[in-house]
């Protein structure tokens, strides 16, 4: 028998609020304002292009590592569900060498899903962390985030926020249970309360939880004080492999 959401343990969800510090359980209504939605929008468009005009220097640098460590383009683009489904154009710097099979991925997404995990140091670890597709450079910015910084970009066009849920691919999909799929409610974003609440630690249908809280308690104050837990997460490398 499929389970859903309500077959979930809240306590769980409270934990991984708790440990993301200033969080609590409540529930919210999913309908904003559009006073709310365009307030959102602005704070997005401002920070993001800040982000980007103030960061050039940096994001060149790190263009020219990615550019010197392996044959290939500067950036990976794939195609990822946004709001309601709708495909996009995502942006990362290129962390893999050139050309890969996505064969791993579809395999690993299929798992994570599912609820398997690998073990890393002893500890439960919902991710690929032995992915021999991945150059050294790109460990390095995979485990500090850098390889995610292209995705201002998106959050600038207004394809993504800087704040929701992770954008799927397409083939992951073919694995959600429908109330996995109320994820797509929001627009995705560049971070989130997965992020502040233990990243790859967390398994799939708590990260679900998580990201369902998120949307139905949605507010200006809560996507800063997220921002504001993203940064010393980042810099700690919580949960980040």
């Amino acid at each position: 028998m499929k389970k859903d959401a309500t077959a979930l343990d809240l306590t769980t969800l409270e934990k991984h609020l708790e440990a993301a510090e200033g969080f609590s359980l409540r529930i919210g209504k999913l309908e904003r304002s559009e006073v709310q939605l365009v307030g959102k929008r602005a704070m997005d468009f401002t920070l993001a292009s800040l982000a980007l005009v103030l960061g050039a220097p940096f994001f060149a640098l790190i263009a020219l590592l990615v550019k010197i460590s392996s044959p290939g383009p500067v950036f990976f683009r794939q195609t990822r569900l946004g709001h309601r489904g709708v495909p996009f154009t995502f942006y990362k710097f290129r962390t893999m060498h050139h050309n890969n099979d996505e064969g791993l991925h579809r395999s690993f997404a299929q798992s994570f899903i599912n609820g398997r995990m690998e073990e890393r140091k002893g500890a439960r670890v919902f991710k690929m962390v032995r992915d021999p597709r991945v150059t050294r450079i790109g460990a390095f910015l995979r485990r500090s985030s850098l390889d995610e910084l292209p995705q201002l970009w998106n959050v600038v066009r207004g394809e993504m926020s800087l704040v929701g849920p992770r954008p799927p691919i397409h083939y992951e999909l073919d694995h959600y249970q429908d109330w996995h799929k109320d994820r797509l409610k929001a627009k995705p974003g560049l971070t989130g309360l997965w992020q502040v609440s233990g990243r790859s630690r967390v398994p799939f249908d708590e990260m679900v939880m998580l990201d369902l809280h998120y949307i139905t308690n949605w507010s200006l104050a809560l996507d800063l004080k997220i921002m504001l837990k993203t940064l010393p997460v980042l810099i700690r490398g919580d949960g980040a492999y």
